[in-house]
């Protein structure tokens, strides 16, 4: 499979029409309509306050783990990709992750805004089997600044069911993720793999 098509895959949709507006700093946003205290108390509740923008280096975004959440899990037992952990990291892509077949889960993401706002990011993971795509997920993350205690954020995706029955629990499944947002800029760009079991 080209690289060209894989990197369609992973292309966010996008809005006809839609252009994002012209990026502005923190600060910028806290003094725009600052008359407004209806606005002011939103916009504080995203961290865009006066004084509150720090200096713009490195990544606006960094994301820190995704999780998979089941309340069919084993009492104590987690599901987590350390996206900070370069060997966990190489290890996902050769290394099957078991999932419990015909059960709800959901995706959860943890990620740290280091400087400015942003918005249109999205969480975007392609499933292959045999290379051949069988699942495509697009979330948006939201709309968010810098935490004003430099705390991480986490974000819960929709419930889904896994798939079921012999035919599913045979292969292994590729997944390739990546966090985005709407100028392309490329957050965070990983493989991991998972196989379907009867139990975790």
């Amino acid at each position: 499979m080209s690289a060209q098509h894989e990197d369609d895959d992973l292309a966010p949709s996008t809005t006809p029409g839609y252009k994002p507006g012209v990026a502005k700093s923190v600060d910028e946003y806290a003094k725009l309509d600052a008359e407004d205290e209806s606005l002011a108390r939103w916009k504080a509740s995203l961290g865009i306050v006066p004084g509150a923008a720090r200096p713009a280096e490195g990544p606006k975004v960094t994301i820190l783990s995704l999780e998979l959440v089941s309340p069919s899990l084993p009492p104590g037992r987690r599901l987590v990709m350390d996206l900070q952990d370069q060997a966990q990291l190489a290890s996902l892509k050769n290394n099957p992750i078991t999932i419990k077949e015909g059960v709800e889960y959901n995706v959860r993401i943890n990620f740290r805004v280091n400087h400015s706002i942003i918005s249109g990011v999205r969480y975007i993971q392609v499933v292959k089997r045999s290379g051949i795509r069988v699942d495509k997920m697009e979330q948006m993350l939201g709309s968010y600044g810098p935490h004003p205690n430099g705390e991480p954020y986490t974000k819960n995706f929709d419930s889904e069911e896994s798939p079921s029955g012999m035919l599913a629990r045979s292969g292994t499944y590729n997944v390739r993720s990546r966090v985005v947002d709407d100028d392309g800029e490329v957050y965070a760009d990983w493989e991991w793999c998972f196989k379907l079991g009867k139990e975790w």
